[in-house]
């Protein structure tokens, strides 16, 4: 992939002389090696994930500790999983592996959960990105107190949420800012009163259903008729 772009090879006369999709190809073409491809396996969350750094630490000061005995230390813990899945889990090296870091979908998922119902490993993993990011503390926070808004009904206090945003160094959530005051009235009236137009919105679907099943099946009168019948 390589030795065509030091040739002059377009992306695109990659990906039609090696067959391959040019998304691949991009993906090719932004690696320096090999190596940075690969990505390490994805494994489904298990009941010994919540232990994993208890496990990490008790591996690190003891390499030769018995499986035995972290398994009954983990129960004094509250694991209530089999022992295959927890020594599966240790041979599979997941124990020892550090954390891979989220994906920015997943972060932005555990970002907009209530931090209370995040999962306990999935809010300490939370916590220690936050940590280790000032700016993305402050979405966090900034996050956080505009779902109070919401939740609370609290349009009253849009207007201070916005200026404290102006002050932060996050230029996204300034363009989210900036297409709020663009409609400002709306969104205060949608932040405080307790109307919805999502019974509107529900009878629109409803219609556009209804036509969808009726299309090139019969007319006007008929699809009129269903309507009024739901």
């Amino acid at each position: 992939m390589h030795a065509l772009l030091d040739q002059g090879v377009g992306l695109l006369e990659c990906a039609r002389r090696l067959g391959w999709a040019l998304n691949t190809v991009k993906r090719y073409a932004r690696a320096a090696a090999a190596e940075e491809l690969q990505r390490p396996p994805r494994y489904r969350e298990t009941l010994v994930d919540p232990f994993r750094d208890h496990l990490r630490r008790r591996l690190a000061e003891n390499p030769s500790v018995a499986v035995t005995r972290l398994l009954s230390e983990v129960r004094e813990q509250g694991y209530t999983g089999s022992a295959n899945l927890f020594v599966r889990y240790l041979n599979q090296g997941r124990a020892q592996a550090e954390r891979t870091p989220p994906s920015p979908r997943r972060l932005v998922a555990w970002l907009m959960t209530p931090p209370d119902n995040l999962p306990a490993h999935h809010r300490s993993h939370l916590d220690d990105l936050l940590a280790a990011c000032p700016h993305l503390t402050i979405l966090a926070r900034r996050v956080r107190e505009f779902a109070s808004l919401l939740t609370g009904r609290r349009g009253q206090d849009l207007d201070a949420w916005m200026a404290a945003v102006d002050a932060d160094d996050l230029p996204a959530l300034h363009g989210f800012v900036h297409g709020l005051r663009m409609d400002l009235p709306a969104v205060a009236a949608g932040l405080t009163l307790p109307y919805s137009n999502g019974p509107i919105e529900g009878a629109n679907t409803k219609v556009k259903l209804l036509k969808r099943q009726m299309y090139g099946r019969a007319g006007f009168a008929l699809l009129r008729q269903r309507i009024l019948l739901a």
